[in-house]
C-alpha cells in the first residue's frame, strides 16, 4: 500500500513540462468515418423530417405573400391597361367626329348654296310680301 508521502513523491518525479501537456492518443480514422456514416443514416431522415414540419408553416406563409403581391401587381397592370384603352378609345372617336364633320362640310360645299342658306328675299309675285296698308 502507498502511503501520501510516496504518492507525492511519485508525483514529483513526473516534471512539471510534462504534466501540463496533454497526451495524444491515436485514433482510428476508418472506425470513425465509419461511425460517422453510420449515424448519418438515421440522422439525415430525422432532420429532413422534422425541417419538413417545422418550416411548412413558415414556407406556406411566404408562398401566400408573395401570391397576394403578385395579384396585387397584375390588377395594377390590368386596371393601367383599361385606363390607357379607355384613352385611346375616347382618341379614335373624337377622330371619327372630326372627320365626319370634315365629310359634312364637304358634302355642303359640293351641293352648292340650299335654300336654308340663302337669305329670304320676297317673290314679286307673293301677294303675302307685298302689303299696302
Amino acid at each position: 500500500m502507498l502511503r501520501v508521502p510516496d504518492v507525492l513523491n511519485t508525483m514529483s518525479s513526473v516534471s512539471r513540462h510534462e504534466r501540463g501537456r496533454m497526451q495524444i492518443q491515436p485514433v482510428d480514422i476508418t472506425g470513425l468515418i465509419s461511425s460517422i456514416l453510420g449515424i448519418s443514416i438515421v440522422l439525415i431522415p430525422v432532420i429532413g423530417l422534422t425541417a419538413r414540419f417545422a418550416l411548412n408553416p413558415t414556407v406556406e406563409a411566404l408562398a401566400k405573400l408573395f401570391e397576394k403581391r403578385g395579384a396585387d401587381e397584375t390588377m395594377r397592370v390590368i386596371e393601367r391597361r383599361i385606363e390607357l384603352q379607355e384613352q385611346e378609345i375616347a382618341m379614335l372617336r373624337a377622330t371619327v367626329d372630326s372627320l365626319a364633320q370634315g365629310r359634312d362640310f364637304e358634302r355642303q360645299l359640293a351641293s352648292g348654296p340650299t335654300a336654308a342658306a340663302r337669305p329670304h328675299e320676297p317673290a314679286a309675285h307673293d301677294p303675302a310680301a307685298t302689303t299696302d296698308d
